[in-house]
């Protein structure tokens, strides 16, 4: 269980969700939205791909949460084969439908890569040149902001990314995002507590000083966990594996799945964690399991409940406040 004292600052929390696919899954989509919400977030992350289907359908996830519901936005966004044009251009219109959060991301490249580099590069190769483009974006549009500031969130890897030389250049390339500007950082998945309390004890000694959070998966089924594996680079957690081979029932493998993701979050909150980001996989029940597990809500709580009206001036997401943390 976790317990805060009363003048400490509760830890964050939010989902991350992709868009849907068809107008089956949307229907699905928005339920799992109305479910989410009543936990309270602090955001909501909406995964970004950049072929032009997928584009609009976060674009349209990212409008149907900021016109039908309370909860906050924080918008998926890759540069890979971009270009610098394309990314303002996208930049200024998320903002100006109202998103104040931005998780800035390389992305995945494309198939083929290795054959036409230049192309499926981009002109914004790396993910911290992609931030500098946002802070550009947001001076520029300063007044429109009322001199706010968007909150711009990075990945940190508790293992070594499958691209990356070491795990300390992951480390390097963390510090470089923050130099480029970044405000908080989200982990990729991981399996062993040890992981994110490795990763932040070597970022702070590197020079990090923004918040990382860790990012959890509640896995309830080994061909998922293989998948989830298998799209991230990361070997498989053979004892959690076992585990879920072994279980006799959906039941029993719901439960595992979710005391999994319960205990990396305590541990991760133990060590100091700022707050606890689910990745959902579209599908309510594993995670708000795990909130439960935890007795966590997100710390926009009290306002959800006395009906705050949140006004410009207080658009920024939970994102921002972590970068104040």
């Amino acid at each position: 269980m976790t317990e805060y004292a009363a003048s400490a600052v509760a830890p964050s929390l939010s989902y991350e969700l992709y868009p849907p696919r068809n107008d089956q899954a949307k229907s699905k989509t928005v339920d799992v939205i109305s479910a989410l919400a009543a936990s309270a977030p602090d955001y909501v992350s909406v995964t970004y791909n950049g072929t032009p289907e997928r584009r609009r359908a976060s674009v349209e996830l990212i409008g149907h949460l900021i016109e039908h519901t309370r909860l906050r936005p924080l918008a998926h966004l890759t540069c890979v084969g971009e270009t610098r044009e394309s990314l303002d251009r996208l930049v200024n219109h998320l903002v100006a439908l109202g998103v104040r959060g931005v998780l800035a991301l390389r992305g995945d490249k494309p198939e083929g890569a290795e054959h036409d580099a230049a192309s499926a590069h981009g002109e914004l190769p790396f993910a911290r040149y992609l931030v500098e483009l946002i802070r550009n974006v947001e001076n520029r549009r300063s007044a429109s902001l009322a001199a706010g500031r968007l909150a711009i969130g990075v990945a940190a890897y508790p293992t070594r990314h499958p691209e990356s030389p070491t795990f300390r250049h992951d480390v390097e390339v963390l510090l470089a995002k923050e130099r480029a500007g970044a405000n908080f950082a989200i982990t990729q998945i991981y399996f062993d507590p040890a992981d994110y309390t490795n990763l932040v004890r070597e970022a702070r000694a590197a020079g990090v000083t923004i918040p990382i959070v860790p990012g959890i998966m509640p896995v309830n089924n080994e061909r998922r966990l293989l998948r989830l594996c298998e799209l991230s680079g990361l070997e498989p957690d053979e004892a959690l594996r076992a585990r879920l081979a072994d279980a006799s029932s959906d039941a029993e493998r719901h439960r595992i799945g979710v005391g999994h993701a319960a205990e990396l979050a305590q541990a991760a909150f133990d060590g100091g964690a700022p707050g606890l980001h689910l990745y959902t996989f579209n599908d309510a029940r594993s995670p708000l399991d795990v909130v439960d597990a935890l007795q966590l809500t997100g710390s926009g709580t009290a306002d959800a409940r006395e009906g705050a009206d949140y006004g410009d001036a207080d658009a920024l997401s939970a994102a921002s406040r972590l970068a104040h943390a």
